[in-house]
């Protein structure tokens, strides 16, 4: 293996062509090296890294719906568990829109306080990986989440709850409310 390194980066192509042509004069074929640029082999880790992107954002994807799906079972089994309190909202003149909102704000925030959790999980593990980064290799490299991203999980963690938590407030808002005076 040999590394030549360039001066000048704007003769690289016809250097490269140069010496390949001197290999393959010297060889008689091209089965019997490989010459390999700087610049292919960031287009090659590029293109990996991009890979891997986006399979971390499919893993993000469905673990953000199987969060939602969680979120809209709770929220249904407290429909069901409270049906005979919102019976006598209802017949006490309560709105759809109220008791829709009602349901909506308690699956956001329950949704919200997972993503704080999550938020405080994931700077106690900055720091961590900090000190580990610290002690193993004797660099001193600060991980740490930007505000921005902090910002962004918050408001997606919000949001699922959110669109997750309409359908059991819509099945709320919509009980009759003497059916549900009568549920037991």
């Amino acid at each position: 293996s040999y590394v030549i390194t360039m001066v000048d980066e704007n003769l690289m192509d016809a250097s490269q062509a140069a010496l390949e042509s001197a290999l393959r004069s010297f060889f008689g074929s091209d089965d019997y090296y490989t010459v390999v640029t700087m610049s292919e082999l960031l287009d090659s880790m590029t293109s990996m890294i991009n890979i891997l992107v986006g399979v971390l954002a499919g893993i993000a994807a469905i673990s953000l719906v199987v969060g939602g799906i969680g979120i809209m079972n709770i929220m249904l089994v407290s429909v069901t568990e409270r049906t005979r309190e919102i019976g006598v909202r209802k017949s006490l003149g309560a709105k759809e829109r109220y008791i829709m909102e009602q349901f909506v704000i308690e699956a956001a925030a329950t949704s919200a306080l997972g993503g704080g959790l999550g938020i405080a999980l994931g700077y106690l593990m900055s720091a961590a990986a900090t000190q580990a980064i610290k002690r193993l290799t004797e660099t001193a490299i600060t991980v740490s989440p930007s505000a921005t991203a902090v910002l962004v999980a918050f408001g997606i963690s919000a949001g699922i709850g959110i669109l997750f938590g309409y359908l059991p407030a819509k099945r709320a808002a919509r009980l009759d409310p003497i059916v549900a005076l009568r549920y037991d």
